[in-house]
């Protein structure tokens, strides 16, 4: 039995189980969208799972991240003698959000960052600038358009919408992308999926907004300081193990037609463990009552 994990809950499970049932459970979504699934006594009940977490069978940790060759990408990037002209009249930090007051009480912390620091704000959330007209569709956030203009920025608050460990989407890795540095609050292991050390700003290092904000200053105002952070970026060079592997091992692709898409992927990996096992009890039943299965030596 699979079972999407958006529209679970607990009346929808299959019961009664039976000894040979074996529930997968797919979810790429945060605990904002179906808290139930991220209590342990909820999530053991399944056998499989495809999860933001590392710990899944089988983990969508980088879902939102094609390849390391858009990481490395200098497409959209703007040069630092453009961004501080371009300073003139837009922000150092640029927010972009429309889920407003989500479970990671974001926008609180950016309310009070903006009593320290400019912010340019486009989204629904705390806005006070406005995107072109035909940028304003939030399915616009990844057109050519609204990405040359976030691009245009040295720094972006990339918050997710909950605090959870391997919890890590477009927030973080389009800025990246772009040759933004995200200033990032969410992920407590984050650390482990940076592209180098130093890629990210990250707010728990922070005790105060204020402390934020007056880093954030400091480094728009020295370039060699703010060039630290893209460093990685100019040369083409991803130092982080963890995160080369990850996406070097994974069996499905992110917008890519010529490999399978995580769903596809996670019940090809679920069918294919359910009739190992099925091989598996079909050996052991035979070699109880001595007979030697097909293909084993003599």
């Amino acid at each position: 039995f699979l079972l999407l994990g958006t529209d679970f809950n607990i009346d929808s499970l299959p019961l009664p189980r039976k000894a040979h049932h074996d529930w997968a459970v797919f979810h790429e979504e945060s605990p904002k969208n179906n808290y139930k699934l991220f209590h342990k006594p909820v999530i053991t009940l399944f056998n499989y799972t495809a999860t933001f977490s590392r710990h899944s069978h089988l983990p969508l940790t980088t879902q939102y991240l094609e390849s390391i060759e858009v990481l490395k990408s200098l497409r959209y990037l703007v040069p630092l003698q453009s961004k501080n002209k371009l300073r003139k009249r837009l922000a150092p930090l640029v927010y972009v959000q429309s889920d407003c007051d989500p479970p990671s009480d974001r926008d609180s912390y950016v309310r009070e960052l903006m009593t320290y620091i400019e912010v340019d704000s486009y989204g629904e959330c705390l806005r006070n600038k406005d995107l072109p007209q035909q940028l304003k569709n939030p399915a616009s956030m990844d057109a050519d358009g609204f990405y040359r203009i976030i691009a245009q920025y040295k720094f972006i608050l990339a918050f997710e919408n909950a605090v959870c460990d391997d919890y890590i989407t477009e927030k973080f890795w389009r800025p990246l992308k772009l040759g933004v540095v995200p200033v990032y609050y969410g992920s407590p292991s984050i650390t482990d999926w940076l592209p180098s050390n130093k890629s990210a700003i990250l707010v728990s290092e922070f005790s105060h907004p204020r402390e934020l904000a007056s880093y954030i200053r400091r480094l728009d105002s020295d370039d060699r300081l703010y060039e630290a952070y893209v460093e990685w970026k100019l040369k083409g060079e991803i130092s982080n193990q963890r995160l080369l592997t990850a996406l070097r091992e994974r069996k499905w692709g992110v917008q890519d037609v010529n490999q399978d898409n995580y769903i596809d992927a996670f019940e090809c990996m679920v069918c294919t463990k359910v009739w190992a096992n099925i091989r598996l009890q079909e050996k052991v039943s035979k070699s109880k009552v001595g007979i030697e299965p097909a293909g084993w030596p003599s």
